[in-house]
Parts: C-alpha cells; sequence; structure tokens
C-alpha cells in the first residue's frame, strides 16, 4: 500500500491541471487514469481532435471557395483525403497527450493506470488491465472522472450508423447527409467539419434557437452563416424515433404544432449533450452523495459531504468546459494546501469553434431581462472591419451589454473571426469590473480584429461608434 497527501481519479484538464498544482505546493501526489492514454476526453476524443478535424476542414473549404478570389489559381479542384486527415488529428492528439506524460515525470506525479474506485474514504483501489490491483492510501482525493456523450432512451447508438461525438472523429467517409440531434456546441462543431467538406447537414434541435445556452442573437447569426455551407436546421423538434436499415438512417420528429417530420441520411449523430460519469466509483462505500444526473454534491470549497473528498469538472454543477475544470482543479489545489482561491463562475468563457467562431462571457440579454437589471446595448459588425474585409471574414459581430447608470460591462457576446481569442481581452476588463468607457478609451492596433470590441463597447456608452 502505498500513501499519498493527494489522488486523483480522472486525467482530464481538470484531474491533470490539479495534479501538477498539487505537486507544485509540495503534495505527494498519484493521478489515477482508467485508460492507457492520460488527457481524458478533451485531449483524446474531444477539444483536440475536434479542433484539428475544424482547421483541415476549413483549408479545404478555403481552396475551395476563396481561394481563387484571393488570386490562388489551382491547376486541378482539391479533393478531401479523409484518411489523412484523420491520421493528423491522431498525430495531433499524439503530441498533446505526450505532453501531458511530460509534465507529470516533470512534477514527479506517480501515475496509476487502472479503474479506480473507493474502498472507504481514504482507500482508492486501483484494478489494472491485468486483473492486478494496487491499494492507496490517501489524506485528500478528487475527483475527475469528467462526462461520457449523452443519448436518448429510445436512440440505440450502434457506433456505425447511429454515433456520438466520439465515433465522428473517426470517420472513414464523407457523409452524404450526416443528421445530428442536437443544436449545440458539439454538434455544430463537427457539423460544420463534415459540411465543409462536403456533406449535407441537417439539425434536429428541441429548443427554438441553436445553441441556445448563449446570448439567443448569437444562434441567429451562425445559423445564418451556417445555411451557407451544407446546413438546414429543424427548430423546435422532438426526436421520437431514429432507426437504421443498411445504410440509410431514419429519423422522425414532431414539431411544436405535432407535425412530423422525416429525415433520411446515412448517418445520425447524436449530439443531446453529456452526462457525469460517476459509475462504478465506489462512492457509496465512501459515503459520496450524488443528484438524480449523477453528478457529486459540493460545496462552495468544491468540498463533497465527505471531510478530504472534493469534485471537479464535469461531475459537479456548471458548464462542461475543459478550462472550467482547470480552474477547480487549480482551486481545490489550493485548498487542499491552505489557501484562499477564489473562482468568479460569471467569468467563464464559452466559446463555439465552427467559423464564424462564437464566443461568450458574462450576462446574455435575456438574463439581464428577466433579473430586471437596467441594460444597454452597444454592437459593431465585422462587415465594417478593415481586417476582416481583407481576409474575407465578413460574418458576426460583437455585442457588448452594459449597466445602463454605472456602464459596468456586464457580458460580452461575439461571432466572427478569431472570437475564441478576442474573448479573453473582454474577460479580463470585467475581471477588473471595467465599464464600455474604459474598453472605447483604450488604444486597439489597426487594423485588427479587436478593434471592433472597442467599437462595440463605444456604441454601449452612447452610440459613438466611430466606423458605422
Amino acid at each position: 500500500m502505498e500513501n499519498f497527501d493527494v489522488v486523483i481519479i480522472g486525467s482530464g484538464p481538470g484531474g491533470y491541471v490539479a495534479a501538477i498544482r498539487c505537486a507544485q505546493l509540495g503534495l505527494k501526489t498519484a493521478l489515477v487514469e482508467r485508460y492507457n492514454s492520460l488527457g481524458g476526453t478533451c485531449l483524446n476524443v474531444g477539444c483536440i481532435p475536434s479542433k484539428a478535424l475544424l482547421d483541415s476542414s476549413e483549408h479545404f473549404h478555403n481552396a475551395m471557395h476563396t481561394f481563387t478570389e484571393h488570386g490562388i489559381d489551382l491547376k486541378s479542384e482539391p479533393k478531401v483525403n479523409l484518411k489523412q486527415m484523420i491520421k493528423r488529428k491522431q498525430d495531433v492528439v499524439t503530441q498533446t497527450v505526450g505532453g501531458i506524460n511530460f509534465l507529470m515525470k516533470k512534477n514527479k506525479i506517480t501515475v496509476f493506470h487502472g479503474h479506480g474506485s473507493f474502498e472507504d474514504k481514504n482507500t482508492i483501489s486501483v484494478k489494472h488491465d491485468d486483473g492486478k490491483t494496487t491499494t492507496l492510501q490517501t489524506k485528500n482525493t478528487i475527483i475527475a472522472t469528467g462526462s461520457k456523450p449523452a443519448s436518448l432512451p429510445f436512440i440505440a447508438i450502434n457506433k456505425k450508423r447511429i454515433i456520438t461525438s466520439t465515433e465522428a472523429l473517426e470517420m472513414t467517409e464523407v457523409p452524404k447527409h450526416l443528421i445530428i440531434i442536437g443544436g449545440g456546441v458539439i454538434g455544430l462543431e463537427l457539423g460544420s467539419v463534415y459540411g465543409r467538406l462536403g456533406a449535407k447537414v441537417s439539425v434536429v434541435e428541441y429548443m427554438d434557437s441553436i445553441i441556445p445556452t448563449m446570448d439567443r442573437t448569437m444562434g441567429k447569426e451562425l445559423q445564418k452563416s451556417l445555411k451557407k455551407n451544407n446546413f438546414e436546421f429543424y427548430l423546435s423538434h422532438k426526436v421520437k424515433e431514429v432507426t437504421t436499415k443498411g445504410k440509410v438512417v431514419t429519423v422522425k420528429a414532431d414539431d411544436s404544432k405535432g407535425a412530423e417530420l422525416t429525415l433520411e441520411g446515412d448517418y445520425v449523430l447524436v449530439a443531446v449533450g453529456r452526462k457525469a460519469y460517476t459509475e462504478n466509483l465506489g462512492l457509496d462505500k465512501a459515503g459520496v452523495q450524488t443528484d438524480e444526473r449523477g453528478r457529486v454534491h459540493v460545496d462552495a470549497h468544491l468540498q463533497t459531504g465527505v471531510q478530504g473528498i472534493y469534485a471537479i469538472g464535469d461531475v459537479v454543477r456548471g458548464a462542461m468546459l475543459a478550462h472550467k475544470a482547470e480552474e477547480e482543479g487549480v482551486f481545490v489545489a489550493e485548498t487542499i494546501a491552505g489557501q484562499k482561491p477564489h473562482i468568479n463562475y460569471n467569468l467563464i468563457p464559452g466559446v463555439v469553434y465552427t467559423w464564424p467562431e462564437v464566443a461568450s462571457v458574462g450576462q446574455t440579454e435575456e438574463q439581464l431581462k428577466e433579473s430586471g437589471v437596467a441594460y444597454k446595448v452597444g454592437s459593431f459588425p465585422f462587415k465594417a472591419s478593415g481586417r476582416a474585409r481583407a481576409s474575407m471574414d465578413l460574418d458576426g459581430l460583437i455585442k457588448v451589454l452594459a449597466h445602463q447608470e454605472t456602464d459596468e460591462i456586464l457580458g460580452v457576446h461575439m461571432i466572427g473571426p478569431r472570437a475564441a481569442d478576442l474573448i479573453a481581452e473582454a474577460v479580463v476588463a470585467m475581471e477588473f469590473r471595467a465599464s464600455a468607457e474604459d474598453i472605447g478609451r483604450i488604444s486597439h492596433a489597426h487594423p485588427t480584429f479587436t478593434e471592433s470590441f472597442k467599437e462595440a463597447a463605444l456604441d454601449a456608452t452612447g452610440k459613438r461608434a466611430l466606423h458605422i
């Protein structure tokens, strides 16, 4: 039996970052991962591989549709080499996972591969693939086991024609017609990959907007943009049946008035969200409680009802985001070490890596209306940006929500080129409680995409935008 100050179960962004911070703080740390590869969903079958395919497919899309206008003539029409795209994606994953392995060794973190579960509140059993078991004794445990794709009870996912995001990253052919159940981040990103490569993409969404948790303006703008790229949308539709016959998959759904929709395609991607992975962890043996969705109950310090047992990331409340899990990992490590860290959940940005990208931080306009906060709105379209005009990225806008009286920025929502990177300026500004006037007074380099944030802020201060 080995003894540790901290044992972390799960090596995704939350788990491995927590391990690094614990080790930095002088705690003897162990990391338990059930799979042979570190990095969890994000590095292996989520964030990293999907972004690799998004970049590859965007290059192909530009070669097909924008190179000529840029003055780049090709001798023949580009062709999709999906096998090479998947290989490059896997190379990116392998290199990234290798980096995590290096960081574990550098920080002297002991890694155990196998299924970790509680024997009691201070004892973790690790069952290895060869059937052997290692027992770890620990003062503190961090549950960071992440999530897995969710489904609907009547859908039988066969991983061949009815697939999840995991299988969508390993396709051997470009679908002729990809039907996506769910208009959230995962479905739209993976749909973008194959839409750019030539697939017809149909999105069936239960809510009346795509990306329904974000500001409604973003959903409307993204829908307009994606329609130019082989997308069709069926909003306010409730899927009731998914069947396969040979290579044909049929989806039936009812709209809000009860009218039936029937779609036929060659693949169906079920992208209705993710659910916490907390099964088979022996939580009952440790006295850890979960809610009806399988999420672990934690207090403001991310500690469960059991002293010394914490939970972070997708297994607890809040958005299922890699960077949220990382912040929580650092938070718990520093809490265990006796420090007083903090997380402002309102300022954790959300991003959709379509093109144009969508990014958001703070309150949406709908939330401000619901809470009765007096606010003002400023916006600036990328079609008025010289930098966006130069790169032919004219879709989208930046929207700034500021308090009507104090001018403090309450929310920033953007859809456009490099929004995933641009949102960081808004996060910094809001962390220091900047006003729209503050952003409007800051010099932004010209020509850049970031100027659009300044212009939107100026618009919010009193319709003072300079270039519209």
